[in-house]
């Protein structure tokens, strides 16, 4: 895969609970949708139907895929549509029985509207067609794939014609680690510094600050929110939210009002060894508390990952580096993004492709990567802590108990940012020379597990803990 791929389709403001099975299918719907007012004049369809197949079809109900493809069909945006409205919009459609297509053209809707396949389309594991009929003609048709961290094709499509990777279009074009390692080598720069002149091709440096501050501001609300919530999660499992009662004994009596000031109460309480650990399991939790709940993350690739790097970050700015400001952000976030993106051109970052080691074994070696640098680390060690961290997340499966993005998935966001802690460590002691593993290496690697998965451990709910422990039973 050649083509550009910025730090801002690495970290994506959406709606949980999954990058693939909600945010992708939300976006497929909008992209039909547009299809259908260039093409075809709407108030002519008299019915439409959507088939979900593959992964979407067999967790597609604990991911709310059904709901998220109603969403984006009524025109609604994950990134900017009020979390308080969701239920709402849904509660609507199915008591009117109407679906406004992008909030203008009335269509019938049923519960047949949405069909779950239970087979498998051969181009992708999360594959979705949407038709659209006058009687019985067929207006529209078209199949998309959702193939993780909200990334949308069709089969037909190009990734060619998108921004190529080449010294015509970006002055550091970067397929693989070892790339983006000689240029911060022979440049005396850090992996930030060079994924920033890439992305001033594309934005210019206050629009790309602008973005880097909405994206934390995203994640840092997004903690707030899960450490003071509670109650149970949606879905059917009965999950007690635990971030609250966490935060709540390590916070103790001090005062704030906002995120901001949150911060400072954090810095600003004595925090002893254990309490660190439990700082950083406290920041993954609650955010994917939050995505559980269908609440506004970061994929950072994906939703089903979106707590570990918020988690390392803050881990970074509340017990490492008090005096941390925004340019420190901006390079753990800058570095994060591009080390996700080398995954993603060399292998995947869906489950429904290569189990959570794409998603959170990807999201751990982002953070690590991105903590090195932030502590002071070389260009080279950075990537050893990425290859340390993906490498203790190989062969790690995906099996969501009913279909929900919660156990084990929540607490696998806490290991990962404990994993990408310790990986950064463990390379800020090492001299990236006297490595054994690259890591272009062990993203091959992790790519060839991926494939070699059997796939009731891909996001299906058909192996391990799905089957062992259902829901039913809980």
């Amino acid at each position: 895969m050649s083509q550009f791929i910025s730090v801002f389709d690495m970290l994506k403001i959406g709606v949980g609970p999954s990058s693939s099975h909600t945010l992708g299918p939300w976006r497929a719907a909008q992209l039909w949708i547009k299809k259908l007012n260039l093409e075809i004049i709407t108030d002519v369809i008299t019915h439409i139907h959507v088939d979900l197949y593959g992964s979407l079809s067999l967790t597609g109900k604990g991911h709310a895929t059904d709901l998220a493809v109603l969403l984006g069909l009524s025109g609604t945006d994950p990134e900017y549509v009020p979390i308080d409205s969701i239920n709402a919009i849904i509660a609507n459609i199915k008591d009117t029985r109407i679906l406004k297509l992008n909030a203008l053209d009335e269509v019938p809707y049923s519960e047949n509207t949405i069909t779950f396949n239970r087979d498998f389309l051969p181009f992708h594991s999360n594959g979705m067609t949407f038709t659209a009929y006058h009687d019985t003609k067929v207006l529209s048709k078209e199949t998309y794939y959702s193939i993780g961290g909200g990334f949308i094709v069709q089969e037909d499509d190009n990734l060619e014609d998108d921004i190529e990777i080449s010294k015509k279009n970006f002055p550091y074009p970067i397929n693989k680690a070892k790339q983006l390692e000689e240029y911060c080598e022979r440049e005396n720069k850090l992996i930030s510094e060079i994924v920033l002149l890439n992305e001033l091709e594309l934005k210019s440096a206050d629009e790309i600050d602008f973005e880097l501050r909405r994206i934390w501001d995203t994640m840092l609300e997004c903690m707030y929110i899960g450490c003071h919530t509670d109650g149970i999660l949606p879905g059917g499992l009965n999950v007690k939210r635990r971030a609250l009662t966490m935060h709540d004994k390590l916070i103790k009596d001090s005062s704030y009002t906002n995120p901001k000031e949150w911060i400072t109460a954090i810095r600003s309480t004595e925090v002893k060894f254990r309490e660190i650990l439990k700082w950083v399991s406290c920041f993954a939790l609650s955010v994917n508390e939050v995505n559980a709940s269908l609440g506004r993350v970061v994929t950072a690739p994906t939703n089903g990952s979106a707590g570990v790097i918020p988690a390392v970050l803050m881990y970074y700015l509340v017990i490492e580096n008090h005096e941390a400001d925004f340019s420190d952000i901006r390079k753990f976030l800058l570095t994060a993004g591009e080390i996700g993106s080398i995954f993603k051109k060399n292998a995947t970052i869906s489950a429904a492709m290569g189990g959570c080691q794409a998603e959170i074994g990807v999201s751990s070696a982002m953070a690590a990567a991105a903590l090195t640098e932030v502590l002071g680390g070389t260009p080279g060690q950075c990537l050893v802590a990425a290859e340390i961290a993906m490498e203790h997340h190989l062969g790690m499966t995906c099996d969501p108990i009913g279909g929900l993005v919660q156990v084990p998935c929540i607490e696998r966001n806490a290991m990962g940012a404990i994993k990408a802690i310790n990986a950064a460590e463990l390379a800020l002691d090492t001299h990236p020379k006297d490595t054994k593993v690259p890591l272009d290496k062990v993203i091959d690697t992790m790519w060839e597990t991926a494939k070699d998965m059997n796939r009731n451990y891909k996001e299906t709910s058909k192996g391990g803990l799905a089957i062992t422990v259902r829901l039913a039973d809980c």
